[in-house]
């Protein structure tokens, strides 16, 4: 696959803080929150909702209402779903396991969504040239279309752990780095890349496992309604998917192709 002119990797929230003081015009950001805020925006658009609008906050997805009248609520806190009592009142649609997002349920609905991490990072890419939605879902199909538009900077994305790097999102995104290393050959490759892509060339043949020793599995583990969540997310290429939030901010099916010059 031909590539890009640099290749890196964001491990923290503290390092994607700081992307609104880079010119980001000419780079693709692909961001992963894989336990489980991007898992789960993919197979709600996989399983046919119209968009997910990413809110960073709890009042900013309750002040989305009125911009997408009819659409549901989404999101957590601590791991499981946002409740009455951290609102004012309004107990939210969903949660933020992806096995809630099937079917009839999210079939043509706008959700607006919040998670600890993964809509935080989302919104820090507002000024890139393009910005994609990543996970082990997708990821085929997510290596595909950056390999056609071969952008000149393509940076991923982990949303992490609170304020900590996440194993399972620097190990997907080493997935994604070593789908796209041969056409990298030549290029500008940061170390943090060649971290994240050694990371998982080592666990690839045991991925489930290594998931478990992550910190947000560990979390989803107290919750037996929760557990099946750390499988679902390790499944590589269930989806043939490319989800990209748009400038106005919704995350929809995207193109494949590369945009027009």
């Amino acid at each position: 696959m031909s590539l890009h002119k640099s290749l890196e990797v964001l491990f923290t929230p503290a390092e994607f803080a700081l992307l609104a003081d880079r010119d980001l015009s000419e780079t693709v950001c692909v961001v992963f929150d894989v336990l489980r805020a991007t898992s789960t925006m993919v197979t709600a658009l996989a399983h046919g909702a119209a968009s997910i609008v990413p809110a960073a906050e709890i009042a900013d997805a309750l002040g989305f209402r009125h911009q997408y009248p009819g659409a549901l609520l989404a999101g957590e806190r601590g791991g499981t779903r946002i409740q009455a009592h951290l609102t004012g009142g309004i107990d939210f649609d969903l949660g933020n396991s992806p096995r809630e997002f099937l079917g009839d349920k999210v079939e043509g609905k706008t959700i607006i969504m919040t998670t600890t991490n993964g809509t935080k990072a989302l919104h820090a890419c507002r000024g890139a040239r393009r910005v994609l939605v990543g996970s082990f879902l997708n990821l085929r199909a997510t290596a595909q279309s950056l390999a056609m538009e071969a952008p000149a900077h393509l940076l991923l994305i982990c949303g992490g752990t609170g304020p900590h790097a996440s194993y399972e999102d620097t190990l997907c995104a080493g997935a994604l780095s070593e789908l796209l290393w041969e056409g990298c050959a030549g290029q500008p490759i940061a170390d943090s890349a060649l971290i994240a892509r050694n990371l998982y060339r080592r666990d690839k043949e045991h991925l489930s496992e290594a998931f478990e020793q992550s910190s947000n599995a560990q979390n989803l583990q107290k919750h037996p309604e929760l557990r099946d969540d750390i499988a679902f997310c390790t499944q590589h290429d269930l989806f043939d998917l490319v989800a990209e939030m748009m400038p106005d901010g919704q995350v929809v099916p995207a193109r494949i192709s590369p945009p027009p010059a």
